[in-house]
């Protein structure tokens, strides 16, 4: 095995250009699992740690940087997501760029960029894309990079609302991989955005209750109720060795539910 240590960008894209096949590895939390079990075993690595440029947290959120320093950043939800992630050691070493290029269902970072319709910014030693999530998230962990790009940030919109709130229900209340996630936002026009994960092939929006919630300024209990029979109805679960298909899907309306009532109160 090659691995490559690259401490710029521009380096780091050159070796991705001469060998675009070669793993890409950031935190290494996914792809040591898959090296471990004997499900990889890459022939040349390209190593980002050392890439300071991927580890900025400004405007955008450069793909290197770790759940730890999420955890601890302006944005409610996700510091909420970053806080479920694994134990303090996995968010230590686990990137959000690597949530995705993982591109599992039940990634817990992906719902809070789904609710924001943030978009993925590739790039390679030709140029750079600038890509929404649900074009750069194609499948269940499939993802739209090309060979010889990588993730260099996540842009998020200039108008991000205060009131969010991310939530999650596993087998137990750590260290676990989620049964079902969300992430719900209202603004404060009222808009409402509802991200789910662990509920379909990729994490999706629950659009038609977005919609059904927007239009409400003061939601009654009848209206909450709606929505969530309508995000129960709108996800697209499956029954696995985590959980089934039914209990997903009213688990699905039960959190969205929830964590509006938690934005609601908090407006």
């Amino acid at each position: 095995m090659e691995i490559e240590r690259p401490t710029d960008i521009a380096a780091a894209l050159v070796a991705l250009a001469e060998t675009p096949d070669a793993t890409v590895l950031a935190g290494g939390t996914d792809l040591m699992v898959e090296i471990n079990f004997g499900h990889a075993r890459p022939d040349r690595i390209v190593a980002l740690r050392r890439v300071g440029e991927l580890k900025e947290l400004n405007g955008s959120i450069g793909s290197g940087v770790s759940w730890a320093r999420l955890e601890q950043g302006p944005h409610r939800a996700l510091a909420q997501a970053a806080r479920t992630v694994g134990s303090p050691q996995i968010r230590a070493a686990g990137t959000i760029g690597g949530n995705l290029a993982t591109a599992s269902p039940a990634g817990d970072g992906l719902p809070f960029l789904a609710a924001l319709d943030a978009e993925v910014e590739v790039r390679s030693a030709t140029g750079s894309r600038l890509l929404r999530w649900d074009e750069f998230l194609t499948g269940p962990k499939q993802n739209a990079l090309e060979p010889g790009e990588l993730i260099h940030s996540v842009v998020l919109p200039e108008e991000i609302p205060v009131r969010q709130e991310f939530g999650k229900v596993g087998v137990r209340n750590a260290m676990v991989i989620s049964a079902v996630m969300a992430c719900v936002m209202r603004y404060d026009d009222g808009r409402t955005r509802v991200a789910v994960g662990s509920a379909g092939p990729t994490t999706l929006r629950a659009r038609r209750a977005e919609e059904m919630m927007s239009a409400e300024s003061s939601p009654s209990e009848a209206a909450m109720s709606e929505f969530q029979r309508i995000v129960s109805e709108e996800v697209k679960p499956i029954t696995d060795h985590r959980s089934t298909e039914s209990y997903r899907r009213h688990a699905a309306g039960v959190v969205a539910r929830r964590l509006l009532e938690r934005c609601l109160e908090a407006g």
